[in-house]
């Protein structure tokens, strides 16, 4: 099963990882590429360089960063691959012991051959 794994840090954007804190993420990082379970690990530019996409009674918005929510901020995400939901929750406390405090979602990536998931969807479709 594909994860996508959302990480919003408790200390806000702007404040960036120490040389240590770098280094000790590398690792973890690629032995999770080696083990298979890391298909894919970015982090967010601030939000001053981002902007927001809003549709709403076929009217387009468009609104340039920063954004005032700190706390709904996302600071990066990773997409798994992992046997069960509860592996992929196991190892996200693992990031979290390594990237600090902060909340991390975990959101299963709808897959056609994922069994009944899928098929209680597909069924609503």
């Amino acid at each position: 099963m594909k994860f996508l794994c959302i990480f919003k840090p408790s200390k806000g954007e702007g404040v960036p990882p120490s040389q240590e804190e770098m280094a000790t993420m590398g690792k973890f990082i690629e032995e999770s590429f080696k083990n298979g379970h890391l298909i894919a690990t970015e982090g967010c530019l601030p939000t001053a360089l981002g902007a927001r996409v809003r549709l709403k009674d076929g009217k387009f918005t468009v609104t340039d960063g920063p954004f005032a929510e700190a706390k709904e901020v996302i600071g990066g995400f990773a997409l798994m691959r992992f046997d069960s939901k509860q592996e992929a929750i196991e190892y996200t406390k693992k990031f979290l012991q390594i990237a600090g405090e902060g909340e991390s979602e975990l959101r299963q990536i709808y897959e056609a051959a994922a069994g009944p998931m899928a098929k209680q969807w597909e069924q609503k479709a």
